[in-house]
């Protein structure tokens, strides 16, 4: 926050100045949507999956406007690699998003959370959707530049990409957006296939067991609280995860990188979509149909 704030010379200052904020901005009002626990959302967008999707293929455009701005090559290079890998994974993370939304009839995020409820750890989506979870996953993990998808910064290579004529509090802010998108990633990802705020067992079931009825204050008061904590949990692991691909997997190659989304993830998807309409079709109840 103290450090020198420096502009290069020949750089667009006016670009230069709102590439981090474009790459910021987006990925915390995509916050707005997240519900942490029942009823515990800032606003119950009827469309709130859509919304997310769209304010995240805004953040490419930061990068890119960064890159251009810097008039350095190396940052260039780095911002037309970010917003060709956004591009090349953003279709499988949407069409892996889509087969939810299809499952879930519905955009919004607690419709999608309530529909995997009342079968505990059985009715979370993750069972249903085997395949577009990993999907999901990987294309998080790369919209999000983590290592091995960290191809836009790679330093051996790139110095560090669009990031590197940027110094002071607006690097900082590169580094606030993808940590805070990480974060974002997992918590979305415990929404749409974890269950969101449900516990693995009912709660019905265990306010039948113990003989108390599920509209008592003090039980609600308790389920509230444990579901804010499950939903972070759930997070807290997928982070974990995150970090622990980051000290054990090796950074793949551009082309690879590309490869992957184009040629196996974006028709894995499609084939994935296709047959989550067609089961939902053949078994209706078990498919949300």
């Amino acid at each position: 926050m103290f450090k020198e704030d420096t502009v290069p010379a020949k750089a667009d200052p006016l670009l230069f100045l709102l590439g981090p904020v474009i790459v910021v901005l987006p990925v915390f009002l995509s916050y707005l949507i997240v519900p942490f626990g029942q009823n515990i959302v800032m606003t119950d967008v009827g469309t709130g999956v859509f919304l997310w999707i769209a304010l995240s293929s805004v953040v490419p455009i930061g990068l890119l406007m960064s890159g251009y701005a810097s008039n350095n090559k190396y940052s260039l290079l780095g911002g037309l690699r970010a917003a060709a890998q956004s591009i090349s994974y953003e279709l499988p993370l949407a069409l892996s998003v889509l087969a939810i939304v299809m499952m879930s009839n519905s955009l919004s995020t607690i419709d999608i959370v309530q529909q995997q409820s009342g079968y505990g750890i059985l009715g979370w989506n993750i069972w249903r959707q085997p395949v577009g979870f990993l999907i999901f996953w990987i294309a998080a993990l790369a919209e999000c530049e983590r290592i091995p998808f960290d191809l836009p910064e790679a330093e051996e290579e790139l110095v560090a990409g669009y990031q590197t004529e940027y110094s002071g509090m607006k690097f900082a802010l590169f580094y606030i957006g993808s940590y805070v998108n990480l974060v974002l990633s997992a918590l979305m990802f415990a929404i749409l296939y974890l269950g969101g705020w449900e516990f693995p067992v009912s709660v019905s079931a265990i306010a039948g067991a113990i003989g108390v009825s599920e509209t008592t204050p003090w039980l609600q008061v308790l389920t509230a609280t444990l579901g804010i904590v499950t939903t972070l949990l759930k997070a807290y692991f997928l982070l974990f995860l995150a970090v622990l691909m980051r000290w054990t997997v090796p950074r793949v190659r551009i082309d690879q990188l590309l490869d992957l989304g184009w040629k196996f993830l974006l028709p894995i998807s499609l084939v994935n979509l296709l047959l989550t309409a067609g089961l939902k079709l053949a078994f209706p109840v078990a498919f949300g149909g």
